[in-house]
């Protein structure tokens, strides 16, 4: 499968840096959208489109069982810094995270796949808005979820480059994967006044710093040592010229947590957090938005992962990682079947690009790695399936 991959290999860079030059935010994937149709029309696939407003579903084959694949499409708000033929064209718009090599790398799955006999169905999810959520709080996952994307699915899974694993290797964790996330969206209120007179206010820039130290000292304290945990707070705003109190001082951050238990410990003590504004004679509101979930691959999908990278690449191509804090809504088709996420080694060596970074960018022979690894697993699960 590897060597039918690397024989398409400058198509799947074609399909890349198109894509790349075109980015397109959450939900406005609609040139992406037009196009990955176009091409899977092209190769022979069933197509659904505006599916979770502008995603896609194709599918080849018939019947049971059915494995899904998913690559997510949307891009960054970022001005790419990069000087290349392939720049973005769209300003302040960039695929900044890999996203448009996911895409290509699908795309290149199905392609390779239109050449295979098997048994079952495989589906190719292209999910928008992987990193955003739109004004109800939901991100592409559940809105593709909701139009049928997951319906009948026996196993489903997906991957990620990643910057900082070279290529030709892989990272597959065998159960945690990654953290989940909430963000919280809190403000001081006081009451604001001359600059000159702070007895006649109540000093929201001050309570909050009282508030600030109590956010950071959740994890340190008020959370047993033995779980995971992270407060981050990302934005901090209030006031506008030098001798005006403002009447209030927003703050905005970010949960992490790996225990269901330690989410709702971190939402009471977040609260508790804000509720010395009041001691301090001012308020507070404080809205805490559930996001994603911890993501925990399946074992039997991921075994199935492991075998292919280590007979396409070699076994000791593949890390076994510590599950870290990021989080992704693939763990939403996770819900919905048994799968698992694996991570594509894509650096550029000497100089790493990282991601979300305005010089972020691939090494583009990781494409034919992934297309094949991606094939190889929906084939043997599909057999699996099929005992």
């Amino acid at each position: 499968m590897l060597t039918k991959a690397k024989e398409i290999h400058q198509k799947l860079i074609e399909w890349r840096r198109d894509i790349h030059q075109y980015p397109e935010l959450g939900f406005h994937e609609f040139r992406t959208s037009e196009k990955v149709a176009n091409i899977l029309i092209d190769l022979g696939c069933r197509v659904r489109t505006g599916v979770g407003r502008t995603g896609i579903i194709a599918e080849l084959g018939e019947g049971k069982p059915i494995v899904a694949i998913r690559a997510d499409m949307d891009g960054l708000p970022i001005l790419e810094a990069n000087d290349v033929s392939y720049k973005s064209q769209n300003e302040g718009v960039m695929h900044a995270c890999g996203h448009d090599a996911h895409t290509a790398i699908l795309l290149g799955v199905a392609d390779l796949l239109t050449r295979e006999e098997f048994k079952g169905t495989i589906r190719f999810i292209f999910q928008p808005s992987e990193e955003m959520e739109d004004d109800e709080g939901i991100s592409g996952a559940p809105r593709m979820i909701n139009d049928g994307a997951m319906e009948d699915v026996d196993h489903t899974f997906a991957l990620h480059v990643y910057s900082a694993l070279k290529t030709g290797r892989v990272e597959i964790s065998m159960g945690d994967a990654s953290g989940g996330v909430d963000t919280f969206y809190g403000s001081v209120l006081g009451k604001g006044g001359h600059g000159s007179t702070p007895h006649k206010v109540i000093d929201p820039i001050y309570i909050s710093a009282f508030v600030i130290q109590a956010l950071h000292s959740i994890i340190s304290r008020r959370i047993d040592p033995y779980y995971s945990a992270v407060i981050s707070i990302g934005s901090i705003r209030g006031g506008e010229i030098d001798n005006v109190i403002p009447e209030k001082v927003d703050l905005i951050g970010t949960i992490r947590y790996r225990k269901p238990e330690v989410q709702v410990r971190l939402h009471e003590e977040i609260e508790r957090a804000f509720s010395i504004a009041k001691t301090m004679g001012g308020d507070y509101d404080l809205r805490i938005q559930i996001g994603y979930p911890p993501m925990v691959n399946n074992i039997e999908v991921a075994k199935v992962i492991e075998e292919v990278s280590a007979d396409l690449l070699g076994a000791d191509h593949i890390d076994y990682p510590e599950p870290d804090m990021g989080a992704e809504d693939f763990v939403f088709f996770m819900q919905e079947a048994p799968g698992a996420m694996f991570y594509l080694g894509c650096r550029i060596e000497g100089d790493e690009r990282r991601h979300h970074d305005p010089r972020f960018d691939i090494d583009e022979d990781c494409l034919p790695i992934g297309s094949a690894i991606l094939a190889e697993t929906a084939l043997r699960l599909l057999k699996l399936n099929n005992k």
